[in-house]
């Protein structure tokens, strides 16, 4: 990545505001669609696996297609990115779910804000984000130390698709998503109180990924 600091912050946020917006906007379309909540996890994890798809081809040779500081801590710590560059870039991560959140909110006429009551909490969920964590991490930086970057598009999608099913938290996987997932009191939201240790997990399962990485695709 070759783009100026600024060109990459804004790919990140318009990326991660597309992000969200999927999330919280097929959340909603899957409730008014349907009072199946298999049927509507099922549109909403589809949704999102689509959505990071296209969003991971148009911004990742930007900014390398983070959307997420799990990730983008993930990365300094395994390669020679500037550390200087990390709070900027979850600053533009924060900020771009919001407003994608907002956009969705406003979409399906919702207040732009309105707090999720949504609670999600429980040492089975909370172990499900580190699980989840865990294996985006290591899925991403698996495929870039053994020269497979190209895959990173439909792995990610896949995994974060499948991820949906098989973690008891449905797989957010990422603090910016958890910030701003609390600003929709809709199927995807999260209740404020839920969200700190979430996040607390999912820096967890990614610093357990980095070390995983570090003796499984050790640094030539």
């Amino acid at each position: 990545m070759t783009a100026p600091l600024p060109r990459r912050l804004l790919a990140e946020f318009i990326g991660t505001a597309f992000l969200l917006t999927g999330v919280i906007g097929s959340g909603i379309m899957a409730e008014r669609l349907t009072d199946d909540v298999g049927l509507q996890l099922l549109a909403n994890s589809g949704a999102t696996a689509g959505v990071l798809y296209a969003i991971i081809l148009m911004f990742g040779p930007v900014s390398g297609a983070h959307f997420n500081p799990a990730v983008t801590l993930s990365d300094a710590s395994l390669t020679d990115r500037a550390w200087s560059e990390v709070a900027p870039y979850i600053v533009a991560q924060i900020a771009g779910g919001a407003v994608g959140v907002m956009a969705a909110n406003v979409m399906f006429e919702l207040d732009a804000v309105n707090m999720s009551e949504k609670v999600r909490d429980g040492s089975g969920q909370y172990i499900g984000e580190i699980v989840a964590t865990f294996g985006l991490v290591f899925l991403i930086f698996s495929l870039v130390r053994s020269g497979r970057e190209a895959l990173a598009a439909g792995a990610v999608a896949a995994y974060i698709g499948g991820a949906y099913w098989f973690t008891s938290s449905t797989s957010f996987a990422n603090p910016a998503v958890s910030v701003t997932r609390t600003l929709s009191n809709t199927f995807a939201g999260i209740d404020p109180g839920s969200m700190p240790m979430f996040i607390v997990m999912q820096l967890l399962g990614a610093g357990l990924a980095v070390t995983a990485i570090r003796v499984l695709y050790p640094s030539d």
